[in-house]
């Protein structure tokens, strides 16, 4: 039961963060008993690096639709640029799910 600080960011997600004291069952330097505990939890106004992937991932989707909207309006001269945003969009979508996916999995596992 050694204690570690906790970073928790904007978005609820955490993570680890330093090392701050050794519990009475470890008594080597350097090494820990495995088991983690709080000692102090650093509020941390930034989302975390899957949120900000979703983020991103989001908004390029939202461009690539915005892109569709507009060809499609300017006529039907630009089927295969649409075709292909469509691929885009589709896996854009894929890659949101899973990184979505990969945050609920490391909320659980505590």
């Amino acid at each position: 039961m050694c204690f570690f600080d906790q970073h928790r960011f904007a978005c609820g997600d955490w993570k680890w963060g330093y090392f701050r004291q050794h519990c009475n069952r470890e008594y080597r330097t350097g090494e820990t008993c495995g088991m983690k505990l709080i000692m102090q939890t650093v509020p941390v106004s930034q989302k975390c690096k899957l949120c900000d992937k979703i983020d991103t991932k989001q908004r390029r989707r939202s461009a690539e639709e915005d892109r569709i909207n507009r060809w499609k309006r300017e006529g039907g001269k630009f089927r295969a640029s649409i075709d292909r945003s469509y691929d885009m969009i589709k896996s854009l979508d894929r890659e949101i799910y899973d990184l979505r996916n990969e945050r609920t999995r490391k909320r659980l596992v505590v």
